[in-house]
């Protein structure tokens, strides 16, 4: 395992046959993501696999020739979520070597949306940034050059995965876990006699997953994101295998300060709305951001735009709570305390 950076480039083994390949992002915070291969004579099982750009195709290459496969090995992609960073070369690596891609059954809702002809990226937040009360930080999203989504990276996968299934990958038994929040179709993959958990981005260990950045979004999603740790708390602890930041040894650990964080900011918000706040952008600049505890102003535009979200996500939960109340005043969400 890499000593300080676990974005280096290379092949790391997790426990025998699994192995951690961390691959570049392109002009993302997150700097990379972990792309796990589960190895045997059929060639390798893929969970995740990173976006679908030339830096990534070629170290994921040589990663694999590392443990003795080739890109045209890989036996299937089991994805995690639809977001670029884990879905997109999957399915480019699907249009070349017929690789089977498997995904949530509920992230269809998504794919449909961005696959649409003509959508713009983003296109369904700048909207919902407007009923938040965030109608000039909309205007900066939809005026800026994010241009639009290859339909073809957003193809729907060849399998939709239910959450009732167990995989056989090379000898190891992972089973489906549905964990909507992060996105309503996330899943993670348990091996529970090995021990091992591939998370994806339901239990990150550094950071905590973004609530509200896809395209169908349902009512509740920090509830059901919620719920959600709640299930993975409730079965035996095993080690974490993210897809942003090293693996760690416990699971159960990282999900208890999940919801801790998140109780906490509930109780910050619910304050910033008794001291008169009233829409999701006025709660977002009063409190603070990143460990750094930024102000909203100080954030870029997309990094406001997943802030604003994210509190209409908690004030949301708190009205499903009892303890706020929500109501529309042209077009725009209003909350109080109840």
């Amino acid at each position: 395992m890499p000593s300080d950076d676990w974005t280096a480039p290379g092949v790391y083994e997790v426990v025998p046959s699994v192995h951690r390949i961390p691959l570049p992002l392109p002009n993302d915070g997150l700097r990379s993501v972990n792309v796990y291969a589960v190895s045997g004579p059929d060639g390798p099982v893929l969970i995740d696999s990173g976006w679908a750009v030339a830096d990534a195709r070629e170290l994921l290459q040589a990663g694999l020739r590392e443990i003795g496969a080739e890109l045209g090995d890989v036996q299937r992609f089991l994805v995690t979520h639809m977001h670029r960073d884990h879905y997109s070369q999957a399915i480019h690596l699907r249009h070349e070597f017929g690789t089977r891609v498997a995904l949530g059954a509920e992230e269809r809702w998504s794919l449909e949306l961005v696959s649409r002809p003509g959508r713009k990226a983003a296109e369904e937040q700048v909207s919902l940034l407007t009923a938040l009360g965030a109608a000039d930080i909309a205007e900066k999203m939809h005026s800026g050059k994010r241009g639009h989504h290859d339909p073809a990276e957003w193809e729907l996968p060849d399998e939709w995965l239910t959450g009732d299934e167990v995989i056989n990958a090379n000898g190891r038994s992972l089973e489906v876990v549905s964990t909507p929040g992060h996105t309503r179709g996330h899943v993670v993959f348990y091996d529970t006699p090995g021990g091992l958990l591939f998370a994806g981005d339901h239990v990150l260990p550094t950071i905590t997953p973004s609530i509200g950045f896809e395209p169908a979004m349902t009512p509740d999603p920090l509830g059901a994101f919620l719920n959600s740790l709640a299930i993975v708390r409730n079965r035996p602890d095993a080690m974490l295998l993210p897809a942003h930041g090293p693996v760690v040894p416990s699971t159960h650990a990282r999900v208890d300060e999940l919801v801790e964080h998140h109780r906490v900011r509930l109780d910050q918000m619910l304050a910033v709305l008794a001291g008169g706040a009233e829409t999701a952008a006025a709660v977002a600049a009063v409190v603070t951001w990143t460990r750094r505890e930024r102000k909203l102003s100080e954030l870029d535009v997309f990094n406001q735009f997943l802030a604003v979200c994210e509190t209409g996500a908690h004030l949301q939960l708190l009205v499903g709570q009892g303890r706020a109340t929500m109501h529309e005043r042209d077009g725009v969400r209003c909350y109080a305390v109840t």
